[in-house]
């Protein structure tokens, strides 16, 4: 009896460990893309090298790109602008140019002016691309000796410097709520449970309000709650449920927070906004899950 049941709990013992889960943050402060420039492969590696102002949405970035057959790199300076790629190749003038190039980039206003201050300095190769909504090629255009070539880069989107937070989860799946949540992190694994529609995730998390630390509640201390994860019985990911305990942009301050005893239960009294009636949410921790009520 007492084999059978050793035999039983390390038969069980995998599917109990392989159904944690784990969040893990990662910044990135680098991206490789795989593209194409008139058709031929390329790859390319670039690098953030600073913020320009005061927006974590305009950066300058630094790096190279190289033909895929060849491998010989070929150096870029540049900006990324909300989305936008500007790359520049100074030729024999890389380092002097790519400096002057930065001292004149000064303010959201010069950053306008990308395009108008790297041609005074006469590159010897412009990349350019603009991303739109989810496209995916992103596409753009390569400019060498008076020349226009197609380019264009597989991927949706062009951020070098990224708040990743990846839940690892059962049935050796990954998600990253970078690409399905926002682009600000911040979050934290509180538990998961499982129930008869699925599986839950319960987060609770703090970010920023805005990138731009200049621009609306870029300043504040952000915005701060709890969100809801569902999922399939298998672990496919269904949706997201948010509720915010503390927010600039919805004007949301003093909530009052109430505990058990055992603090597995946490209930939030959210005062009227100018947008919302006031209501309470309770947090049940055990069964990650939260339920709202007037």
């Amino acid at each position: 009896m007492k084999k059978l049941l050793t035999l039983l709990f390390s038969l069980s013992l995998p599917l109990f460990l392989c159904q944690k889960v784990e969040l893990k943050k990662v910044t990135d402060s680098s991206q490789v893309f795989k593209g194409e420039i008139a058709g031929v492969p390329v790859t390319m590696q670039l690098y953030f090298a600073g913020i320009a102002d005061c927006s974590l949405y305009q950066y300058f970035v630094d790096g190279w790109y190289y033909y895929d057959k060849y491998q010989k790199k070929i150096a870029l300076t540049g900006i990324y602008d909300y989305g936008k790629l500007s790359l520049y190749n100074f030729g024999t003038r890389q380092k002097q140019n790519s400096k002057s190039f930065r001292d004149q980039i000064t303010s959201p206003q010069k950053v306008e002016k990308t395009t108008e201050i790297a041609e005074n300095l006469q590159p010897k190769e412009s990349i350019l691309f603009e991303q739109k909504d989810k496209e995916n090629p992103i596409l753009g255009n390569f400019y060498l000796n008076e020349k226009i070539q197609p380019a264009k880069l597989f991927t949706g989107n062009t951020m070098i410097y990224r708040y990743n937070n990846y839940l690892i989860l059962p049935n050796n799946k990954k998600i990253n709520t970078f690409d399905f949540i926002n682009k600000h992190g911040g979050n934290q694994l509180i538990s998961y449970a499982s129930g008869v529609n699925g599986n839950r995730v319960l987060l609770y998390f703090e970010e920023s309000s805005n990138f731009n630390a200049c621009g609306r509640c870029g300043a504040s201390e952000g915005e701060k709650g709890y969100r809801v994860l569902y999922f399939t019985k298998d672990w496919n990911y269904k949706n997201y449920e948010e509720f915010l305990t503390e927010s600039c942009l919805e004007n949301m301050y003093d909530t009052k927070e109430t505990k058990s005893k055992d603090r597995k239960m946490l209930t939030f009294t959210i005062n009227k906004t100018e947008s919302t009636s006031a209501y309470t949410f309770t947090v049940d921790i055990k069964n990650a899950s939260v339920r709202k009520s007037k």
